[in-house]
């Protein structure tokens, strides 16, 4: 016991020690560049009080008009700075882009992720160019997007034709879409759907599949003690890291799996066009070390397709419909331009979407108001920096509030309002796009570490929503009338409803279109 206590003292001795020289050194050293404003901190938790209950973009949003658009908070014993205007966050993701490219250490990436050897969390230098260009070629180009825009449309097919089957049941929107949105990217990457025959039902392998995929996004929004102090880790406060291990177990089983019906395939001469044989072939016959993948990369770049393409594109048609099933004269409208360029002789096709100006500004307008990750994910300061005269301390974490941004009132005129009209000719934003060249609306960030999945993620969203708004009128139930649709947000790292769209399809198109 008494060496318990000694430990103690010793520990908290050389904090105090430690915090004073720190608070000098700042003092001496900062004077002439003060942070920006903000809270002030609590001891030892710093801004971590002030945060519960809201979700966390909103909060920022309410700070920010306190505060001003560049805040400073102290999470625990980390410095966060936050971004909640166009003009700030492009000063962080464009002109000072290079100095925030990398991610912070969190228990996600580390449990979950591979020990940040996916994609998305792993620090910016040769593997993370080696991974997004190989996205980028053989997933996201122009190219790999035309070969597979026939499963897209065979997807988004089997969707339609499970919603016009009679049945006095209405539809749950979110689900259904989750499942087209898998197996598309499913058939792409592996060569084969994830969730049953695509109508909705599922096998036990597909309903596990999807809960692992719910897990990840629940577990990545939740409160982890240990990434504010990072000293505390060790001890899973919360047990989160503890269920982080074993989604990514599960993960790894399946991935392991897959990878290994792939090998035996490829090595019996048998040929799959998808993208993890080609991963897998050019491992094989690479020349240079430096450009193969080792089996741990290419699971971790198959769980980052899987857990970021299908929530994010599924959530944000869920709100669009929701929206126009909320504004019937835009739905009218949407559909009469439907009508003309496609008619009601055949489904939409992905060569459709270019000539369909008005449905385009209506995702671009969802986008807007319901970004589907209302926090950018989070960029770590390399080097100590100046924004805007303020001092932005190196190894600081920078969190883009995008929801505030989008809803900005300097930014937008009746922010709150739905209005798709913005974005047409003659509109306030009739140029503006969602592909981070203007930082008003940024659904997918910007700067070198945009979203590698965006081309894919913006076409399937656009012909989803095409596709639902063509192929059916929409009626919600119990004589629910549009104006008493609720509009709620969830909490969590995406943007998801609160209360899950369910409504009744009502085929509008020649029968013989659903067969």
């Amino acid at each position: 016991m008494d060496e318990i206590s000694l430990f103690f003292s010793a520990a908290i001795t050389l904090a105090t020690v430690v915090l004073l020289y720190r608070l000098l050194f700042h003092q001496r050293n900062s004077r002439s560049l003060p942070l920006p404003p903000g809270p002030k901190p609590w001891p030892t938790v710093g801004n971590l009080p002030q945060i519960g209950g809201a979700p966390l973009h909103s909060q920022l949003a309410a700070m920010s008009g306190e505060y001003g658009p560049l805040m400073y908070l102290r999470f625990g014993s980390i410095d966060v700075v936050v971004a909640a205007s166009a003009a700030i966050a492009e000063q962080f993701l464009k002109i000072r882009d290079t100095n925030f490219l990398s991610r912070p250490p969190n228990a996600g990436a580390k449990y979950i992720a591979y020990n940040y050897q996916d994609m998305v969390f792993a620090p910016y230098g040769p593997r993370w160019r080696l991974l997004r260009k190989i996205s980028a070629v053989h997933l996201f180009s122009s190219k790999a997007l035309e070969d597979n825009r026939c499963v897209r449309e065979e997807e988004v097919g089997v969707l339609v034709q499970a919603l016009a089957r009679p049945g006095e049941a209405p539809a749950t929107l979110g689900s259904l879409l989750t499942v087209c949105t898998a197996n598309a990217l499913g058939r792409t990457m592996i060569g084969r759907r994830v969730f049953g025959d695509g109508s909705g039902g599922g096998d036990p392998m597909s309903d596990q599949f999807k809960a692992m995929v719910e897990q990840v996004m629940i577990l990545s929004g939740k409160f982890n003690p240990g990434n504010f102090f990072p000293s505390l880790e060790w001890l899973d406060l919360l047990g989160v890291a503890r269920e982080m291990k074993k989604v990514h177990k599960w993960f790894d089983d399946l991935l392991s799996k897959i990878l290994e019906e792939h090998r035996t395939l490829l090595a019996s001469g048998g040929e799959h066009q998808d993208l993890l044989s080609t991963l897998l072939s050019t491992r094989d016959h690479a020349e240079d070390e430096n450009e193969k993948l080792n089996d741990t990369e290419i699971k971790a770049l198959l769980l980052n397709m899987f857990t970021a393409g299908t929530d994010t594109s599924a959530s944000t048609v869920e709100w669009a419909l929701a929206e126009l099933i909320r504004h019937p004269k835009m739905m009218y409208q949407a559909q009469q331009e439907l009508d003309s360029v496609v008619g009601r002789d055949r489904v939409v096709s992905d060569l459709d979407l270019p000539k369909l100006g008005y449905l385009q500004a209506v995702v671009k307008e969802t986008f807007r108001l319901h970004p589907p990750t209302p926090l950018s994910l989070p960029r770590m300061a390399a080097e100590s920096c100046e924004i805007n005269g303020y001092h932005i301390p190196k190894g600081s974490t920078l969190l883009v509030d995008v929801w505030a941004i989008s809803r900005d009132p300097k930014e937008w005129t009746c922010p709150l309002e739905f209005r798709p009209d913005r974005f047409l000719p003659g509109g306030e934003k009739a140029h503006v796009d969602v592909k981070g060249n203007d930082f008003g609306v940024i659904p997918f960030g910007a700067g070198r570490r945009i979203c590698v999945g965006m081309s894919m993620g913006l076409r399937m969203v656009q012909m989803l929503t095409a596709s639902l708004v063509h192929s059916f009128d929409w009626a919600l139930p119990s004589g629910l009338s549009p104006g008493e649709l609720n509009m709620d947000e969830a909490f969590g790292l995406t943007l998801r409803r609160a209360q899950p769209l369910v409504a009744h399809p009502r085929p509008r198109l020649s029968p013989g279109v659903y067969q």
